[in-house]
């Protein structure tokens, strides 16, 4: 084979995907991620199922443009509430990351929950941990091989339509699910198609993308290069207590300088991206502390400290003899963070039951009437956000003031709207201005449920 030729296969070769084979992890963090991930598992799957007051928990409607959150219908007359929770959202991503570096991906991140919690485990079951793996399938084929990879992916496939079945639930509603699933095929084509659609697209991702996810389709881990800075807190290796890195000393080396790295490698084994932390901070890594635990483990065999592998900013892995901890500036965004959350939890929460349009009605202005008094026109429009069946009446604030309705409308279905419209009347005594401004409230159940501004148009009084 020629020069060429064996250039063009090597860099074949580097260019084709090397797949990762991940070592069996245990440890204190990996303990604590697995409380954290199962727990948010289990609020994933049974939140499209809770019902607050008959609302779902969580909804997100984007077909009909409906949403629940927390019980709370929305529509799009409460664009500012999703304005407000798009920008917190996004400070949220500025700021953790600015303080925590990219500890979201490996401990919240969805991809990386059902990845390492669910499908990593899955095949370490049935094709046992890293080694066994790779030489399974770098080996013969047989008969055993073949039937544990149409296990394991008859599972993977299983799971993915699962998962697609509770993603659709959080769309459409679990009602809408249900039906789906009771009613014929022929009914529900779009329904249907859809599911298909999320469970490959679930698969794909879990049974052949992996990592990939993480470490070139997900923008945020391009942004975390962008975002850190020598102060951020991220899993790194403490290069100069591990260097120079060399086998365990013995009795004939110990007159050699060497580092606590023994360069076992386990940190590479455990990584789900396939890096090498100890060749500092990359894009490619999620903070899923894989590492941390795999070197402390070794760190305990060998008598040494723990931590060669931890969480350090790179100021303090650069410095640490010099560097002096500063929490002013953690503490300070924790605390912007904590008011935007503030404050678009009372948008939610104190958000009026009723949505209302007033306005006055097209082209027209004041109107005397036989007994003197002066009358103005409005029409209204209602929606229901309470999620259920209400009752409810217009009564104008100023007691001056009376309300007749045109079309008399004292009840609204869940999720539903009305039209109507009223006059408000006053004697021509009381006015003293062309314009003066008036509050409608609508009253459900004794209580102000929304206050409606506009004004009343009349000639001043004398």
């Amino acid at each position: 084979m020629g020069t060429a030729a064996k250039e063009l296969q090597a860099q074949q070769s580097k260019s084709k995907r090397q797949w990762i084979y991940v070592k069996k992890l245990s440890g204190k963090l990996y303990n604590y991620r697995q409380g954290v991930g199962y727990s948010l598992l289990l609020f994933l799957f049974v939140a499209p199922f809770v019902r607050v007051d008959g609302n779902p928990f969580l909804m997100f409607n984007i077909i009909e443009r409906k949403f629940s959150i927390f019980g709370n219908i929305f529509y799009p007359q409460d664009l500012h509430i999703f304005v407000f929770g798009s920008l917190i959202i996004l400070v949220s991503i500025v700021l953790f990351t600015v303080v925590y570096g990219r500890v979201w991906c490996g401990w919240v991140c969805p991809q990386t929950i059902f990845m390492e919690l669910v499908f990593r485990r899955i095949e370490y079951w049935i094709e046992g941990d890293w080694q066994r793996q790779k030489k399974v399938n770098e080996g013969a084929s047989t008969d055993l091989r073949a039937w544990k990879k149409m296990l394991k992916q008859t599972i993977f496939l299983a799971i993915s339509f699962f998962i697609s079945n509770i993603f659709l639930a959080y769309i459409i509603g679990t009602d809408a699910l249900f039906q789906i699933m009771n009613d014929p095929v022929d009914q529900h084509v779009g329904g249907f198609v859809s599911i298909i659609i999320f469970t490959l697209l679930f698969y794909v991702v879990f049974a052949y993308v992996r990592e990939i996810v993480c470490t070139t389709i997900c923008p945020y881990g391009r942004l975390q290069g962008v975002l850190l800075d020598d102060r951020s807190l991220t899993v790194a290796y403490d290069e100069k207590r591990g260097e120079p890195r060399g086998r365990l000393r013995t009795e004939e080396d110990l007159d050699e300088q060497k580092g606590d790295c023994i360069d076992c490698k386990l940190c590479v084994h455990v990584c789900p991206t396939g890096i090498d932390i100890r060749n500092g901070i990359q894009l490619e890594c999620v903070n899923c502390t894989a590492c941390i635990d795999a070197c402390d483990t070794v760190m305990e065999k060998i008598n040494k400290p723990k931590r060669l592998i931890g969480f350090y900013s790179m100021a303090e892995v650069e410095d640490k003899a010099n560097f002096k901890k500063n929490n002013t500036r953690s503490l300070f965004y924790t605390v912007i963070l904590a008011l935007l959350m503030g404050i678009f939890g009372y948008m939610i929460f104190s958000r009026a039951i009723i949505g209302t349009s007033l306005l006055r009605a097209t082209g027209s202005t004041y109107q005397t009437r036989p007994d003197g008094t002066i009358s103005n026109l409005y029409t209204l429009e209602l929606m229901n956000k309470s999620g259920k069946e209400i009752t409810f009446e217009l009564v104008p604030e100023n007691p001056e003031l009376q309300l007749q309705l045109v079309n008399k409308i004292e009840r609204l279905q869940k999720d539903g709207m009305a039209k109507m419209s009223f006059f408000l009347i006053g004697r021509r005594e009381h006015i003293s201005k062309y314009k003066t401004n008036v509050n409608v409230n609508v009253i459900s159940e004794g209580k102000v449920v929304e206050k409606m501004k506009t004004t009343f148009i009349a000639p001043p009084g004398t």
